[in-house]
């Protein structure tokens, strides 16, 4: 089975004060090197979970046949439910969970992740200077228990069962670690660090 991606994009953005995802980041808008990120460290296929009536149109990569939109019709509900609508249009093996606003992280780290998690088949998660971050990765047999959770959970609670099975892989990226909340976090410097 290929590996997947689910990229939670259906919030609001309010504390960035605008369209987050569509945001110039080098030239590119935000979502394409989150994008990039992915597809470029070996994912086969990512699903990008969307707001109703988003527009991503200006995002190159969401044209790219590996890549597929899907709607959460009430993202009120919280980032895990645009993960459960992500897991439900597709299946994938091992599965990786990378928020939409996290454009920072390597294209490494995310084939570490593939990689390990086939090996080992359970939950790995990236560490960098002793602090987890994303993204994670889990073998397909661990999806039932993300899908049964309540809408409710976060992803974390989701995974709480297997928490004491979970993989720290080390790895040499802070972006691991960033996400983008407000407009200063798209500071050129961190991206060209975040990228190496």
């Amino acid at each position: 089975m290929a590996s997947v991606a689910i990229v939670p994009a259906a919030g609001k953005g309010e504390r960035f004060g605008g369209p987050k995802l569509l945001a110039d980041v080098v030239g590119q808008p935000l979502l394409n090197w989150t994008l990039k990120s992915l597809l470029e460290g070996g994912v086969a296929r990512v699903v990008v979970v969307a707001a109703p009536g988003a527009d991503f149109s200006s995002v190159e990569l969401g044209s790219d046949p590996r890549v597929r939109f899907v709607v959460n019709d009430d993202p009120s509900r919280g980032m895990f439910s645009s993960i459960q609508v992500g897991l439900a249009t597709v299946g994938g093996d091992p599965i990786l969970f990378l928020p939409a606003d996290m454009p920072f992280v390597s294209r490494t780290t995310v084939a570490a992740l593939l990689a390990e998690c086939r090996i080992r088949e359970r939950l790995i998660v990236p560490v960098h200077q002793d602090k987890r971050g994303h993204p994670i990765a889990i073998p397909n047999a661990l999806r039932r228990m993300v899908m049964l959770a309540p809408v409710t959970s976060t992803l974390k609670d989701a995974l709480a069962p297997v928490a004491t099975m979970r993989y720290e892989l080390p790895v040499d990226d802070p972006g691991i670690h960033r996400d983008v909340d407000i407009p200063p976090d798209l500071q050129e410097s961190q991206k060209a660090e975040g990228r190496s």
